[in-house]
């Protein structure tokens, strides 16, 4: 067992980087740039190792390491470098003449201030890497607190830390429980945690006594359902890749799968088919369960099952493995299913897409759903009568894996967002400023005591007929506000371009050329992002 922080040492870490925090240093483009860079190095400069240490800990495949951890780090730092000046540059709302132009009204993106990391057991470096890299690029000062549960990995990253990064800005701290709970009782500015929906609970008590914001990147019990139309083989192979890989410690891995009845027998027989090609290489190239605390939970979940183990079932305490284990003949009142599983077994419940829709509905929101059919209207009804992070059809945690699209959970598998931009988002303040002429003052003046009745006018709101009195839900055009807004921004495009043209030919510039192009440019985000 490795020596945890002293309270000594977890105090001058916190005051050292709220002080640095405080001086300004992070706020730097320059220093978040160079720090980025340093995580790429440490990365780049100890891939053998983090290999090392994740098999001490996870018995975890050399592969599975570089694709699970390696990849989406090195691929975050690309990203996070090649935007971060566009993401931390000031906006200019659309707030019309007086309070957009007029009154200077601007979006300043400012770190949030200090914030603590707190990251899981299951893929221990890059569920700690990923939130930091997000953090130094919104230009915060970080406090990381790895998984003790993971100690190979989390003795390394205390080195690697200490080694490639400023550790003015940036720390990290090692404990239990009882450790953690002593950090929460400092403020933080920000709280990113990634791991139970049971230690999320205790998280939050903690940060709400200081009101701090907080993201929870959770799990929940992620069902798929394969439709009678579905690819059986094609959903057999995925749903049984993602069981197998890291053994199914995984928040976005498959819980539990339903299958229609008309299809069962054949999905059943395909799900083992793909176990056994998996497995060829034997049991060794598996990873192991984390602790002997989970194995005994997981064990103890399949020895109270009232269902049936179709395949595996085998385990070996010592080793902590456990075989991928189908068991059917499921039912939603099933000891399987009182939590989520995080490990290597599968139940199988017999029903139609309808009534696993609603039976997903009387368990927590899950981090994502999976679909397996090829009939839209089926995906389409399953999707609207559900809610969960994110859904992946005909295949599986895709969905995570869009650089560019918010990743998260809704109820019982978090709150807060994060990958790419919106990952920078999680740890800055979006902070108005407004800087008015003088004469805007003047012009406002109506609105200071003594008051006049006669400005009233001036601070009363019309439709101006946009709509009318007595309108029906059925009155409704839904749409059309946005095809007209396509047709005004293509009119614009054309009076641009012709503009541009003339520009061109006779030298001469003209002011509203720029302007329309502006609009055009921003027209089309708009469009973009609706």
């Amino acid at each position: 067992m490795s020596t945890y922080t002293t309270d000594a040492e977890f105090e001058d870490a916190y005051e050292t980087i709220q002080r640095t925090f405080r001086s300004g240093k992070t706020k730097s483009l320059a220093w978040r740039k160079w720090q980025l860079k340093q995580i790429w190095w440490m990365i780049e400069d100890n891939e053998a190792e983090m290999v090392k240490a994740l098999n001490t800990d996870l018995n975890r495949h050399e592969f599975e390491t570089h694709f699970v951890e390696f990849m989406s780090m090195k691929n975050d730092v690309l990203d996070h470098l090649k935007h971060l000046e566009e993401w931390a540059a000031d906006e200019i709302p659309d707030a019309g003449l007086i309070m957009g132009r007029l009154s200077g009204a601007h979006i300043r993106k400012e770190p949030l201030g200090v914030a603590l990391i707190i990251g899981p057991w299951n893929f221990p470096i890059t569920l700690t890497i990923q939130p930091l890299i997000a953090a130094v690029t919104a230009g915060c000062a970080v406090m990381l607190k790895p998984s003790e549960m993971a100690e190979a990995s989390q003795n390394l990253m205390i080195k690697m830390i200490a080694k490639y990064l400023d550790q003015d800005a940036i720390r990290i701290v090692t404990g239990g429980a009882r450790e953690t709970g002593k950090i929460l009782e400092h403020k933080f500015d920000e709280v990113f945690f990634t791991g139970s929906s049971k230690v999320a609970r205790f998280i939050t008590a903690a940060t709400a006594k200081h009101l701090t914001p907080t993201v929870l990147e959770l799990g929940g019990q992620g069902p798929a359902i394969v439709c009678e139309s579905a690819d059986l083989d094609l959903a057999a192979r995925k749903i049984a890749w993602v069981k197998y890989l890291n053994a199914g410690q995984i928040c976005l891995s498959v819980n539990h799968v339903f299958v229609h009845p008309n299809v069962h027998d054949q999905f059943i027989a395909k799900l083992e088919y793909w176990f056994e090609e998996f497995l060829k290489s034997g049991k060794e190239d598996m990873t192991t369960i984390i602790n002997a605390r989970n194995f005994d939970r997981l064990k103890g979940m399949m020895d109270r099952t009232r269902g049936k183990i179709v395949r595996g079932g085998t385990s070996n305490r010592d080793t902590l493995h456990i075989s991928p284990t189908v068991i059917t003949d499921v039912t939603m009142k099933d000891p399987l299913l009182e939590e989520e599983l995080f490990g290597p077994i599968l139940p199988v419940i017999k029903d139609n897409f309808r009534k696993a829709y609603q039976a997903i509905n009387t368990l927590g929101h899950p981090l994502g759903i999976y679909i397996f059919s090829k009939n839209k209207a089926e995906i389409d009804e399953i999707i609207s009568h559900t809610q969960s992070g994110g859904v992946t059809i005909n295949e599986v945690m895709l969905h995570a894996g869009v650089p560019t699209a918010p990743f998260g959970g809704v109820g019982e598998s978090g709150t807060g967002y994060y990958h790419g931009k919106h990952g920078f988002d999680a740890f800055t303040h979006t902070r108005t400023v407004v800087s008015p002429p003088g004469f805007l003052a003047k012009l406002l003046g109506f609105l200071q005591p003594p008051y006049d009745i006669k400005n009233i006018g001036k601070v009363k709101v019309a439709n101006k007929g946009a709509f009318k009195r007595g309108e029906t839900m059925e009155d409704q055009k839904v749409g059309k506000g946005r095809f007209a807004f396509i047709a005004t921004l293509l009119k614009l495009s054309a009076i641009a371009g012709v503009l541009a043209a003339v520009d061109q030919r006779t030298g001469e510039h003209f002011g509203l050329t720029k302007a329309l192009l502006s609009v055009f440019e921003s027209a089309k985000a708009r469009i973009g992002s609706s």
